[in-house]
């Protein structure tokens, strides 16, 4: 399974877990991210980890960008990473 990283591009977080630029690897566990977060971008992860492509803009690439579902509050890029 490959790995993502995980970088925090904007953040107002409520509770103060997350700060701009903030970076985490993901690889087979969940990393210290809130639930709810993690659970909007749980199946872009778990695509990526599996060799997918996902639509970025007008093309296809192993990236995303996703917000909290707390009204955008944290902005959050994920990319795939080799090996």
């Amino acid at each position: 399974m490959g790995k993502v990283k995980l970088t925090v591009t904007e953040s107002k977080c409520r509770g103060g877990y997350f700060k701009k630029g903030d970076e985490y690897i993901v690889e087979d566990l969940c990393p210290p991210l809130c639930h709810e977060l993690w659970n909007c971008i749980y199946p872009f992860v778990y695509a990526l980890q599996n060799g997918a492509d996902l639509d970025y803009g007008n093309s296809r690439s192993k990236q995303f960008d996703a917000k909290c579902p707390d009204n955008g509050r944290v902005c959050i890029h994920g990319e795939y990473i080799e090996k």
